[in-house]
């Protein structure tokens, strides 16, 4: 993989080759913003194109070849001076044994002369033990060492952490790159592509999370059951954490499954509110229909700010089924009851 394969994100490319070539590079960087965006990818390229032997790169512009042994060591993930470090899928936080482990690597001479990169993907997850062991190595890095940590937003970060790095931010990509990348997944048809680029928010992973025929299947299985007179909160909960782990046994593989399920029922959601406000709305539909007809603009406002704080509790880890029942109980009971009902239960 060159910069090439990497779309959306030519500006800060270049930015990064100035830097490098004015022998500017700073120690470490935190990559903010929102998930799917090629964060990772991009600081993956960067790391290789840093560590990479080429000859005619040893003046740093910063473009690995791709055929030297350090490019091939780094994509097979078995560079010495080359460390990816992420959240076990086990774990709500950033164990401070893995964090050890990674100073200790720092530690140590560059085993290929070339400097070493660290990439810190789930930055998000670091509690103040982990970020305290990590503290030290990043106010004191190694000579020619680069850290990139990957998280969603600043304000999620550790303040002691940004202090010490400088920030890069990941923008969503427009929709003429999104339509792009998904035609070069094989996605042809034109109205899928405008649907998924509709509700992907500028993240390129997220629109290709969305092709799945079986999230849609229970997104309009989950919108009936709430169109309903009476709603069976209970068995709805019960068929989605069901349809979460048919993801996996992967924790974070159900939290994704859950959030891209909670993405669709916003955006129906905000296409109802539209809707019942006389505005044109993004899907029109026999399911959409009967949801306006049943709840007003207040209800379905709850509504929407009931599955985003649903989203934040997954995103702070509280388990799964708890979220979901919570979650449809609320629900069921703002279209049943009205949004007063819900006062006590804030």
């Amino acid at each position: 993989m060159t910069w090439a394969h990497i779309l959306g994100h030519d500006a800060l490319v270049d930015a990064f080759g100035h830097v490098v070539q004015r022998h500017r590079l700073a120690h470490a960087y935190l990559f903010s913003g929102p998930a799917g965006v090629g964060k990772r990818m991009f600081a993956r390229e960067l790391a290789k194109a840093l560590l990479c032997e080429a000859p005619d790169n040893a003046n740093k512009t910063l473009t690995s070849c791709g055929r030297c042994q350090a490019c091939i060591l780094v994509d097979a993930g078995n560079h010495p001076d080359f460390f990816g470090v992420q959240r076990p899928e086990d774990k709500n936080e950033m164990p401070i044994e893995l964090m050890q482990e990674l100073c200790v690597g720092f530690s140590l001479k560059s085993a290929r002369g070339q400097g070493k990169v660290a990439v810190l993907d789930d930055a998000d997850d670091l509690n103040a033990e982990s970020a305290n062991c990590f503290l030290k190595t990043l106010e004191e890095p190694p000579p020619r060492s680069v850290f990139i940590l990957i998280g969603s937003s600043v304000d999620r970060q550790l303040p002691t952490i940004v202090s010490r790095c400088q920030v890069v931010r990941f923008r969503p990509l427009p929709p003429p790159i999104l339509e792009q990348i998904l035609r070069q997944n094989d996605i042809e048809d034109s109205a899928t592509i405008q649907r998924l680029v509709h509700l992907s928010g500028g993240s390129p992973g997220r629109a290709l999370a969305l092709v799945d025929p079986d999230l849609w299947e229970f997104h309009s299985k989950l919108l009936e059951g709430l169109t309903r007179p009476k709603i069976d909160a209970f068995g709805l909960a019960k068929c989605f954490v069901e349809f979460a782990e048919d993801a996996g046994k992967e924790l974070a593989l159900q939290r994704r499954r859950v959030s891209l399920v909670f993405g669709l029922v916003i955006a129906a959601l905000r296409d109802a509110l539209a809707q019942s406000q006389g505005k044109p709305a993004g899907d029109d539909d026999k399911i959409l229909t009967a949801l306006t007809n049943r709840a007003d603009t207040e209800k379905i406002a709850t509504l929407i700010e009931r599955c985003l704080e649903a989203e934040r509790h997954l995103g702070r880890y509280v388990q799964i089924p708890l979220v979901l029942e919570a979650l449809l109980d609320a629900m069921a009971q703002t279209l049943e009851e009205g949004a007063p009902a819900l006062a006590s239960r804030s």
